[in-house]
């Protein structure tokens, strides 16, 4: 049996690859074709539609309730496609608010492997990030730490710090 689960993680994974090259690949040739405003306006618009497909089907899969908190949302993060794909670290300073540093980031790795300049992805990180935690719960808001096109300075290729909105009723 625990062969077949690390079959299953590996082929997990690979899936995971495939999807990230599929959309890496798609950016690319947008971006080569028109030019990066273009090419981000275009994932802007995708990322808006899979952050809320990606969050309802992992609420879904693993029964969370809607509106779980912080909590939910912190075991939403630990299904999502990049997960897989990249290491990160949820810290939780104080109570009421979690944070995501994602340490690795595959796209920048593989953009700085091909010479490329950084992905300014943070308007696309905010938009991703927005949608997800609120289709987990409406209430929580998202704030970002840092992310490029903010100059790396940090051990960290993004930080993003989430919170349950003061004046938020279930």
């Amino acid at each position: 049996m625990k062969e077949d689960s690390e079959e299953l993680k590996r082929e997990l994974i690979d899936a995971a690859k495939n999807w990230l090259a599929i959309d890496g690949l798609w950016f690319l040739e947008i971006e080569k074709r028109y030019g990066l405003d273009i090419a981000l306006e275009c994932d802007i618009a995708a990322w808006k539609e899979f952050s809320r497909i990606e969050a309802e089907r992992i609420m879904n899969r693993l029964s969370l309730p809607p509106c779980g908190g912080l909590e939910s949302l912190e075991t939403a993060l630990n299904h999502r496609l990049f997960s897989l794909l990249n290491t990160y670290e949820i810290r939780k300073p104080m109570p009421g608010v979690m944070e995501l540093f994602m340490t690795t980031c595959r796209t920048h790795v593989a953009r700085e492997r091909k010479g490329l300049p950084l992905f300014p992805c943070k308007t696309i990180g905010i938009i991703d990030y927005e949608i997800f935690a609120h289709t987990i719960d409406p209430g929580i808001e998202v704030e970002c730490i840092a992310c490029p096109p903010d100059p790396l300075v940090r051990s960290y290729h993004c930080g993003w710090r989430f919170t349950i909105a003061k004046n938020y009723q279930k």
